[in-house]
């Protein structure tokens, strides 16, 4: 992977996961010990889902560039599908807090998503290739008269 896409996933995963501990922390006191399980399963559902998302993205981009926009949209669709699948299936659980699973699955969505789109702003990533340049030749910036 490259650093470009590494760094792109630090800066979605370390906020996404900050959100976590918070969900935890304040689930633990309102719902006790299956309320703090509940929302860390919830955020570690979200960190593996949205981060296969980016890595299967990154290479669809590599080898089939011109089915990134579509498959960006059909990947993004189809976690939030799953996401909603996961809540739905493990609404009547009793292994954990299904109510903190829940919220902490929507927390975490909203920040990853957030994150993901303030570190694709701040990359700075070419959009046109520049040519390089022979330093045998002299740079022209106009129309060679």
């Amino acid at each position: 992977m490259p650093s470009n896409d590494v760094r792109t996933l630090l800066q979605t995963v370390v906020p996404t996961a900050a959100v976590g501990v918070i969900a935890a922390i304040v689930s633990g006191v309102l719902a006790g010990g299956k309320g703090a399980l509940g929302a860390v399963v919830g955020t570690l559902v979200v960190i593996v889902f949205m981060g296969i998302g980016i890595v299967v993205l990154q290479r669809t981009a590599k080898h089939l560039p011109q089915l990134f926009q579509a498959m960006g949209l059909m990947l993004y669709t189809t976690q939030l599908l799953v996401l909603f699948i996961f809540v739905a299936a493990f609404k009547d659980t009793t292994l954990f807090n299904p109510r903190t699973f829940a919220a902490s699955i929507v927390a975490s969505t909203l920040v990853w998503v957030a994150a993901q789109a303030r570190a694709h702003m701040k990359a700075k990533i070419l959009y046109v290739e520049p040519e390089p340049s022979d330093p045998r030749k002299g740079e022209k910036t106009g129309p060679s008269t």
